[in-house]
C-alpha cells in the first residue's frame, strides 16, 4: 500500500468535509507570513518551542498549514492558544487521549479520541472560524492525491492529516479515505504557497533516515518508512520557504512522550538560530 502511495504523482486538491472550499489569499499592508508545521508524530511537539520564539519576537503568522503532527499543534495555536498554553497542553496530554485502541479493521486506533480531543479544546469551532487562516493537509487514499481542508470540523481535519497508515484508521469524509498527510508532503510549503503570503517559514521536524538511532515499536517503523518514502521530496518542497527551521529532534521516537519536554526546548533553540534570517527576510518584504 505505501509502496503504491509513493508512485503516484502529487496532485494538490482543496477539500472540504463534505465539499471543497478555494484557498483565498489574505490581502494586508504588512508582509503576510504563513508558517508551516511539518509532519513528524512526537517530534512534533518542537513546533511548541518554534512558536514561543516566534512570539517573543513579535512574530505572529497570518496562515498556518500542517501535515500529521503539525496539523494538531497548528490547530490549537489557529484557535487562540498561546506558545505557553500549549506547551501547558502538550506537556498534560497522555497517549490515552489520543489513542482509542480497538480491534483490528484497517488500523488499531479509531482516532475519535483525537478527533474529540482537538474539538474540544477549539469549542467545537470549525477551521473558517478559528482566528488564524489555518489549514490541515492529509493523503486521499484511493487516488494518492493530497488533499487540503480548510473548512469544516477542525477535529476530523487533524484526525485525517494524522492517521498514519497501518496504525490510525482511515477517516471517511464525502465518501473517500483519508491517511496522514506526511505520505505525500510532510512540509506542506506548496500548499502554503497557493494561499499567497509574502514570507513562508517552515519547520522541518522530519527525522533524516539515516540518523535513526534505534527503531522500537510498531510507531517507528512506520514513521521511518514514511520518512524514507516521502525524504527527497519532502525536502525539495522545504528549500521553497523562505526560512527552514529544523530542531534536532532525531532522537526522539515516533510516540516518546516522555521526550516532550526536549523535543519543545529543541524547538526553541532551533527558531533563534534562524531569527537573525528571519528578521532579515522580514526587513525585505518590508522595502518591497
Amino acid at each position: 500500500m505505501l509502496g503504491g502511495c509513493a508512485t503516484q504523482p502529487i496532485v494538490y486538491k482543496e477539500v472540504t468535509p463534505p465539499e471543497a472550499s478555494r484557498l483565498l489569499p489574505v490581502k494586508q499592508e504588512k508582509p503576510v507570513i504563513a508558517l508551516v508545521l511539518g509532519g513528524g508524530a512526537s517530534r512534533g511537539f518542537a513546533h511548541v518551542g518554534v512558536i514561543r520564539v516566534l512570539e517573543q519576537n513579535d512574530i505572529k503568522p497570518d496562515i498556518i498549514v500542517g501535515s500529521s503532527a503539525g496539523s494538531l499543534v497548528g490547530a490549537l495555536y489557529a484557535g487562540g492558544y498561546s506558545a505557553e498554553a500549549l506547551e501547558v497542553i502538550a506537556l498534560g496530554m497522555e497517549q490515552a487521549n489520543i489513542r482509542d485502541v480497538t480491534l483490528p479493521d484497517r488500523g488499531f486506533v479509531k482516532g475519535e479520541l483525537l478527533q474529540d480531543f482537538v474539538n474540544q479544546y477549539l469549542d467545537n469551532r470549525s477551521i473558517e472560524s478559528l482566528p488564524i487562516r489555518f489549514a490541515a493537509v492529509a493523503t486521499d487514499l484511493l487516488s494518492g492525491e493530497l488533499m487540503v481542508f480548510s473548512r469544516g470540523n477542525t477535529g476530523m481535519a487533524v484526525r485525517a492529516s494524522s492517521a498514519i497508515p497501518g496504525v490510525f484508521q482511515p477517516v471517511q469524509i464525502g465518501g473517500r479515505d483519508y491517511v496522514d498527510g506526511s505520505l505525500l508532503s510532510s512540509i506542506p510549503v506548496h500548499v502554503a504557497q497557493k494561499m499567497k503570503p509574502d514570507i513562508i517559514i517552515a519547520v522541518d521536524v522530519s527525522q533524516d533516515p539515516a540518523s535513526a538511532i534505534e527503531i522500537r515499536d510498531t510507531f517507528d517503523v512506520l514513521s521511518q518508512t514514511i520518512a524514507i518514502m516521502g525524504r527527497e521530496s519532502s525536502q525539495a518542497e522545504a528549500r521553497e520557504a523562505d526560512v527552514v527551521i529544523k530542531p534536532d529532534v532525531g532522537e526522539v521516537g515516533a510516540m516518546d512522550f516522555e521526550a516532550r519536554k526536549h523535543a519543545i526546548e529543541m524547538g526553541e533553540k532551533a527558531a533563534q538560530e534562524e531569527m537573525p534570517r528571519i528578521r532579515d527576510v522580514l526587513k525585505l518584504r518590508r522595502r518591497h
